[in-house]
């Protein structure tokens, strides 16, 4: 039997995110009054937290997956003692509150992930359970039996979540690296939005997550928090990652319980003045008592008060130890997310004759950033011979071997995305890598990276036709043009080692999500190029002589083409300015005099890009945008080129047109 003091903050907490949902006219009741008592175990008994210092390192994370019960989550943040106040509830899903309509990093504090997509929060979790396990593997081989970092994960899932393709995707993840760290808390009530779960899904979860390497438990009563508090107790012992599936009644105490009508839309007053009475809460809306409130803080305090300040005298004691500086410099990383990595393209001078693939150059430098800082790690999706994105000197992460740079993460582009998000909110620099025809699979993780402006590289290469032989579901046509749509996300296309150089400069120094996108293709260095410019977006490779006929700008492996179709024209007597545009978002993010000055705004100019034209047609004159627009075929690369019009021939041939016409 619960006690009396617990059973009123619990149902405090339900009706006041009722509250939220009613004023804001707009929210998920049915799961603030189902779910109430996971939030309450998790946050009252079970979190290591510490609401006045929110990023406390050896905090535990909390994941709400299920984001639609953001209004469940930040009343249980108010209760908690973080600051979310009164008038944060009040504001509830209006602009320009810290209490938006699903959770957002960094907005709000305890909150750790933005999340609202099902699926992306579990997958998270599992991100921020795998960098807890290399973290703390990185402390151990300089202090054994450490105790600086052994958090757990939490993450509250829906049946939606569950049905997700990147929950499914990351569970195997999770499964395959005995992430024990990691408790799943699935809120199982059996009703979506549509209806009930046995419309869409039959199959056993419990044994599918069993099958893939998973601890699963149950819990039959959904409203007792002490059997969900000894649920998660024997999670915490496992010695693998735990699903406790707690079967919960979606919308108790509505008159709709149980069904999806109490899913997605407020309740009516009527509903609401019954639910107050049932629960017996008789404050006024949006009010509650002092001492539903001080029971939750109390908890929390005699929970993890002591644990915390044990922590700071041990952190403080290392500092001021003589020697240590490996340890010392992994507490400044945790505490500060500085992880030492010095890079410049000013220290690298390449020879005039050099020539080799760019991904072969991309992995150069991959494994100098590797060298140099302990907290750049990654992986690719069972591509990474292909990518070359090995970490040469270090071997693979695994279950036995949390120390592994090399991340397995398997044909499972999607879930390796969000990983990588979860990872680098523990402020680990990550990269992933496939090819650009299938990141595709991953542009909703990429998304939720820009959003939170999470640091993470993606590495993307067979960048165009020139696969040739794989054919048109190998040959990416509109995957540039997809990535550079999203918000901050900085789209890199080098066209030779000194811009591949520039670009690791540009994510090094600027810790924003980035995308190298790169050809198979050998390059030669072409003179002119640097490394420098690519923080500029576009620069000028080689000026016009005299008087400017045209500007022909291109990226990646297609200006290497372009620099020998400038060179040819030059002796036809055109006069061309060349321009490099290896990132087209940060060459429109400089000021306008800067764009100007390298694209004058009255010059014919042509853009020359193996891939979709619809972009370009920013820069270019009209009818001068010169890419390819359909899907491609099988065969020799030079024939499918020919048969696309974008060989040799057929681009000079374009351009001399263009400039008799003009």
């Amino acid at each position: 039997m619960m006690n009396p003091d617990l059973i009123h903050s619990l149902d405090s907490l339900r009706v006041l995110s009722i509250d939220m949902i009613n004023y804001a006219k707009s929210g998920h009741p049915g799961i603030c009054l189902g779910a109430a008592p996971i939030m309450f175990a998790a946050y009252a008994d079970n979190l290591k937290i510490n609401p006045k210092d929110p990023k406390w390192p050896n905090r535990d994370r909390f994941v709400l997956s299920a984001g639609h019960g953001s209004a469940l989550l930040y009343a249980t943040l108010f209760m908690a003692g973080y600051d979310v106040s009164i008038d944060d509830l009040v504001n509830f899903r209006k602009l320009g509150s810290k209490t938006p309509g699903h959770p957002e990093y960094p907005l709000t504090p305890g909150v750790e992930v933005s999340t609202g997509p099902l699926g992306q929060g579990f997958a998270n979790a599992v991100g921020m359970a795998l960098a807890e396990k290399y973290l703390a593997a990185l402390i151990e081989e300089e202090m054994p039996k450490q105790k600086l970092l052994n958090y757990y994960v939490y993450c509250l899932c829906s049946d939606g979540d569950i049905m997700e393709g990147v929950a499914q995707e990351a569970a195997s993840i999770a499964g395959n690296f005995n992430l024990s760290n990691l408790i799943v808390l699935y809120d199982s009530n059996d009703i979506t939005l549509d209806g009930k779960t046995t419309d869409t899904y039959s199959e056993d979860t419990v044994r599918k997550f069993m099958n893939m390497g998973w601890e699963v438990d149950y819990v039959a009563e959904g409203n007792d928090v002490r059997e969900i508090d000894k649920a998660i107790e024997r999670a915490k012992i496992n010695k693998k990652p735990t699903l406790i599936e707690i079967k919960t009644t979606i919308g108790r105490g509505s008159v709709h319980e149980g069904t999806n009508l109490v899913h997605g839309r407020p309740l009516t007053s009527d509903d609401i003045a019954q639910l107050r009475k049932k629960y017996h809460i008789e404050t006024n809306p949006l009010e509650i008592t002092e001492n539903a409130v001080k029971y939750l803080r109390t908890s929390i305090s005699s929970r993890c008060d002591k644990e915390y300040q044990d922590w700071t005298n041990l952190v403080n004691q290392i500092k001021n130890t003589p020697g240590k500086e490996t340890l010392k410099a992994i507490i400044n990383f945790l505490e500060t997310g500085e992880d030492g990595c010095k890079f410049t393209s000013n220290n690298f001078k390449i020879q005039n004759d050099y020539e080799e693939e760019l991904r072969e150059s991309n992995s150069k430098m991959m494994n100098i950033i590797a060298d140099r800082t302990k907290f750049f790690l990654g992986g690719s999706a069972d591509l990474s011979s292909s990518c070359h994105t090995s970490l040469y000197k270090e071997i693979l992460f695994t279950k036995k071997y949390a120390v592994g740079r090399n991340i397995p993460f398997g044909v499972r582009e999607h879930a390796m995305g969000a990983v990588l998000n979860g990872m680098a909110l523990s402020n680990l620099r990550v990269y992933g890598s496939t090819f650009l025809s299938f990141s595709n699979y991953m542009l909703p993780s990429i998304r939720m990276s820009a959003m939170m402006n999470l640091p993470v590289l993606y590495i993307f290469t067979h960048d165009s036709v020139l696969v040739g032989k794989d054919g048109p579901t190998h040959q990416p046509i509109e995957q540039l043009s997809q990535l550079r749509l999203i918000p901050n996300l900085s789209v890199i296309r080098p066209a030779d080692i000194n811009e591949v150089i520039g670009a690791w400069d540009y994510y090094i120094n600027t810790k924003h999500p980035t995308a190298i996108v790169l050809s198979k293709e050998n390059a030669h260095i072409l003179a002119g190029t640097s490394g420098n410019g690519v923080k500029m977006g576009a620069y000028i490779v080689k000026k016009e002589v005299n008087n400017l006929d045209c500007v022909i700008i291109s990226t990646g492996i297609d200006f290497t083409t372009t620099y020998l179709i400038s060179e040819e024209l030059r002796a036809t007597g055109v006069d061309i300015r060349l321009v490099s545009m290896p990132s087209m978002d940060l060459f429109l993010s400089q000021p306008k005099e800067y764009q100007d000055a390298i694209i004058p705004p009255n010059a014919k100019v042509f853009t020359v890009e193996a891939g979709s034209t619809y972009m370009w047609n920013t820069f270019a004159s009209r009818g001068c945008a010169i890419g390819i627009d359909q899907y491609g075929y099988s065969g020799d690369k030079e024939e499918v080129l020919s048969k696309l019009g974008f060989d040799y021939e057929s681009i000079i041939n374009k351009i001399k047109r263009e400039l008799d016409n003009k």
